[in-house]
């Protein structure tokens, strides 16, 4: 396994484990009656944002052919995800319809994934 493979799969690795703190973060909440935007959202979020980006380098480096559209739902739909995460983050409780909304983004978000 050469030093790309390496680093994708390190990165690709690293992108789930921000899916997963961002998704967890989000379900820890499904019975509060006052959600937050925690930091596992937070972080998770950023976390996506920036491997995700740079898993398409990766793979623009390494002559990969890419999915076009679906990179570009993917990244408008992480893209809205992060800001509105961190515009929020100030804020003691957010509406459950917020919180509804990043939650539906970011299983959108996965369903590209798989199934894009």
């Amino acid at each position: 396994m050469d030093a790309l493979t390496w680093a994708r799969e390190i990165l690709l690795l690293l992108h789930l484990v921000g899916f997963g703190a961002l998704f967890g973060g989000a379900v820890v909440q499904l019975r509060d009656r006052e959600p937050l935007v925690n930091d596992a959202m937070l972080h998770g979020s950023l976390i996506q944002l920036v491997t995700g980006l740079a898993l398409v380098g990766v793979d623009l480096y390494a002559d990969v052919e890419l999915d076009l559209l679906t990179l570009g739902v993917k990244l408008v739909l992480t893209l809205l995800v992060t800001l509105l995460v961190v515009a929020n983050r100030r804020f003691d409780s957010i509406p459950k319809g917020l919180w509804a909304l990043i939650t539906g983004l970011v299983l959108a978000n996965l369903a590209v994934s798989v199934l894009g």
